[in-house]
C-alpha cells in the first residue's frame, strides 16, 4: 500500500482550469488523479534525459577528448541534430 502525504498546493489560475477541466471531461476522476499524472511525466521526462546526459552526451564527450582532432562543423551537427529530433518525433507518433 503506498503511503499518502497531504499538501496545500496554490497555482495559477490557468493550471487550476486545466486540472478542473480534465476532471470534468472524465478524463481523470479526480485533481488528484491529474496531478499525479503530471508528477509522473515530469519524473519520466528528467529520468530520460538524465539516461541521455550519462549515456549519450558522456559518451560524446569521451570520444571527443580522445580524439580532439576529429571534429564536426557546425553544419553537419545542425544537421545531426536534426535527424536526431526527427526520428524523436516519429517516435512519439
Amino acid at each position: 500500500m503506498s503511503k499518502t502525504a497531504s499538501l496545500t498546493i496554490t497555482l495559477p489560475a490557468d493550471m487550476a482550469e486545466l486540472v478542473r477541466a480534465k476532471v470534468a471531461s472524465g478524463e481523470f476522476a479526480t485533481e488528484i488523479e491529474v496531478v499525479s499524472e503530471g508528477l509522473k511525466a515530469l519524473a519520466l521526462k528528467e529520468s530520460t534525459l538524465e539516461r541521455w546526459l550519462r549515456e549519450d552526451v558522456a559518451q560524446a564527450y569521451d570520444e571527443f577528448k580522445a580524439h580532439p582532432g576529429a571534429k564536426k562543423s557546425i553544419e553537419d551537427a545542425f544537421s545531426d541534430l536534426d535527424s536526431f529530433m526527427s526520428a524523436s518525433e516519429r517516435a512519439a507518433r
